[in-house]
Formats: C-alpha cells, structure tokens, sequence
C-alpha cells in the first residue's frame, strides 16, 4: 500500500491500510487513521492527525509550518477528520501559539486545486472551497459553506452555516447563516435557498429565513433593534437561533 518511493518518518503512525504513493513525504509526528489514500508527491508534516478516509491529491501541502512571521518553530497542530479530499497543490497550514495553536478540519469537506486553509482556522463538514479559494488565519466556516473560485475571506473572519460566497467575493466582514454574499468587498445578495433546499429545509423554514434576512438587511431597523425583533421570532422558529447567535457572536461586525 505504500510505494517504495515514498518517504515516510519513523515517527509517523500510519494505519495498515493507507496508500500513499511515490515520492510522498510523511513526516514526524503525522498519523493517518485507516482508509486514507495519499497521491504522489505531497507533503505532510506534524504534528498532523487525519482521520479516516480522506483523499490528498499530488503535490498538496498539509500541516506545514504557519505562514506567520511570529511563528519561531512552537509545536502546533492540525488535525483533520474523515473523508475529506483534498485535490491538487491545496495548501494547509498547522497552528500559532498567538492563536488557537491548532488548525481544525471537520468531516466530508472537499477542497478543489489550489486552495488554502492558514494557521488558526476552523472549518466545519460538508463545506467546498473551490479552486483557488483562500483563507486568512484565525477563519471560522460553519457546516455546508460554499466558496467560489477566487473567493477569499480576511483573517479572523466567520462565515455561519449554510453561506454562499460568490466566485472572486473578498469578505472582510462575518457573514450570517444562510446568507448569499457577493462582490468585492462581499455584500449580502440574498439567502442561500437553493441550498438551503438540497438540505431538506422545507418551504416553510426558507420563508421564515427570508423573512429574517429581510428584517436585518432591509427593514431600515438598527443593528440593536433589527436583533430584538428576531429574538422574539427565534423563540418560535428554531432555524432563526443560529442566525441570531451568530450576530451576537460576530466580532468583525457584518457584511452590508
């Protein structure tokens, strides 16, 4: 399972049935739970967990040292979940002390050519960052986000689940569940409800989302009042709560 031109550390643990392929490096302190497949020629270095069933295409660089100049060698960490893929020359960086000192992955996320997740970030499961996507450090993406090609979202930055960030969209800003933003600097457009429709909300959660969007973005109301006014309608509609934790959570202000 493992080509005899691949270049693994004796410090690495490496499930019995893991493929990795020629002239991939394996360095210390990586660990790859069973099922996972390593193309040729990618690098991954520790310390780094990935769990079980993930993909990593040729020429993909996980768990490398922060792109940080504060950074001076601390030993911080990556761990990822199961069955994530990640396609050619996609780029993850570990950790910072100044930050959380871990990069986390969740579950069945894919990632296209080319893009890349900095040190600090959070990711949740089922997100896709198309090709060329990118992350500042220190980023927050809840579950189901999408990001377009060329997509870039600024450090420190979250995006809350279920988001949609247009092709070349540069959020600046935190953008709120269910929101799709757009332009440069991104801008709330509408709700994602084609997506929002794939995960099995009914018409009836779509309609009340909208209804929520609005009374943020286009009622004319203040942050502070906009924020009571779907206080009172979370507490009979569940699928509003995470929009409202989200904005009381928010700590670069919103996208408008």
């Amino acid at each position: 399972m493992i080509d005899a031109r691949a270049v693994i550390s004796p410090q690495a643990d490496i499930a019995p049935d893991v493929a990795i392929g020629p002239y991939s490096i394996i360095g210390a302190g990586v660990s790859i739970d069973s099922g996972s497949w390593v193309g040729p020629h990618a690098v991954i270095n520790g310390p780094t967990h990935i769990g079980k069933d993930n993909k990593i295409y040729q020429f993909a660089s996980i768990g490398d040292a922060p792109q940080d100049k504060k950074y001076k060698g601390e030993p911080t960490r990556l761990t990822i979940g199961d069955r994530n893929v990640f396609r050619e020359s996609v780029t993850v960086n570990r950790g910072t002390v100044t930050g959380n000192g871990i990069t986390v992955i969740g579950n069945d996320n894919l990632l296209m050519a080319y893009s890349h997740v900095a040190h600090d970030c959070t990711l949740g499961d089922q997100i896709v960052l198309a090709n060329c996507a990118t992350l500042g450090g220190h980023v927050e993406l809840g579950d189901w986000v999408i990001m377009g090609g060329l997509s870039a979202v600024h450090q420190f930055s979250k995006v809350g689940d279920h988001c949609f960030l247009a092709h070349n969209a540069m959020v600046t800003r935190d953008v709120p569940p269910y929101v799709m933003a757009v332009g440069r600097p991104a801008a709330p457009h509408s709700v994602n409800s084609e997506g929002l429709k794939r995960r099995g909300f009914s018409e009836e959660q779509i309609r009340n989302i909208r209804r929520a969007y609005r009374v943020l973005y286009r009622s004319g109301l203040k942050l502070e009042a906009a924020v009571e006014e779907l206080e009172r309608v979370a507490a009979s509609q569940a699928e509003i709560r995470p929009f409202v934790d989200f904005i009381k959570r928010s700590s670069r202000s919103l996208i408008r």
